[in-house]
């Protein structure tokens, strides 16, 4: 089953007079990750996908979705997809991709329909795309990895980056993930912006009963979102993305916009922020 919903974009002036439920109404992505089904939602930042699939005994196909304009959801489009479940196998032009754990698949522009089985848990990423690349399983051995942050600060951790032009090539679509250290929960922090680019952010491997709250927003006029595991937050280019939870917890990135520099940031000083 196939469920597909919209986001349109919002200016930031628009966005300062939002309260909390409207806030969520326009930026959180919950109820991903349903037995049997492919959840999708279409922003109008950069024509972003995110979403799910989880096969539940039966494989799930992913062809055509309407909002994208096209018989076919990859004939002008790339994915990146990330599995936070146990190992899967995604079909693609006829072939199989075994995919494990915190593993990534690039699928290139007109690759067809997308078939997702075994026991799996997809978290699906697509932007539009110009050219096609060849579609690329991304184990986490060939993943580039990047050390940051300090336990004094609460945010030691280590990026993984999948989607990067040192690892796989692709159109626009950057895409990898966080964990932190235990006893660290600050993510990017200090915080920044990059206009030329929109995120989205994936929380998993938070326990039910803890949270991360999800600071969003002009730096001069920040807001927050509390999320729960295995929740998505759509991030527009004017609005900082950072945050701290309740525990550790593992989180994952993909933008879309101008390039695929992921240094592209406009720094905000922690002592500018409001």
């Amino acid at each position: 089953m196939l469920k597909t919903q919209t986001r349109y974009a919002i200016d930031p002036e628009t966005a300062r007079g939002l309260d909390t439920e409207q806030l969520r109404e326009r930026f959180h992505v919950g109820g991903l990750f349903a037995p049997g089904e492919i959840n999708l939602v279409y922003t109008h930042y950069d024509r972003l996908i995110l979403g799910s699939a989880v096969p539940d005994g039966a494989p799930l196909t992913l062809d055509r979705v309407a909002e994208a304009g096209t018989p076919s959801i990859l004939d002008r489009r790339e994915m990146g997809v990330l599995n936070i479940g146990e190992p899967g196998v995604i079909t693609v032009g006829g072939e199989d991709h075994a995919i494990g754990n915190g593993e990534v698949l690039y699928i290139g522009m007109g690759a067809g329909p997308v078939t997702f089985a075994g026991k799996g848990r997809y978290y699906v990423l697509s932007a539009p795309a110009h050219q096609s690349y060849p579609t690329r399983l991304v184990r986490l051995a060939e993943a580039r990895r990047v050390e940051l942050g300090a336990r004094e600060t609460a945010n030691e951790r280590v990026i993984i980056q999948f989607l990067h032009p040192e690892v796989c090539q692709t159109c626009q679509l950057v895409m990898g993930y966080t964990q932190f250290v235990a006893g660290s929960v600050w993510n990017t922090m200090p915080a920044h912006v990059h206009d030329r680019r929109m995120e989205a952010y994936l929380y998993f491997k938070l326990p039910a009963d803890q949270r991360v709250f999800h600071l969003m927003g002009e730096p001069t006029q920040t807001r927050h979102i509390v999320m729960a595991n295995e929740e998505a937050v759509i991030s527009p280019p004017w609005s900082i993305h950072a945050g701290a939870g309740t525990t550790s917890y593992t989180f994952c990135w993909a933008m879309a916009g101008d390039n695929v520099d992921f240094a592209d940031m406009d720094m905000v000083a922690i002592g500018d922020l409001r």
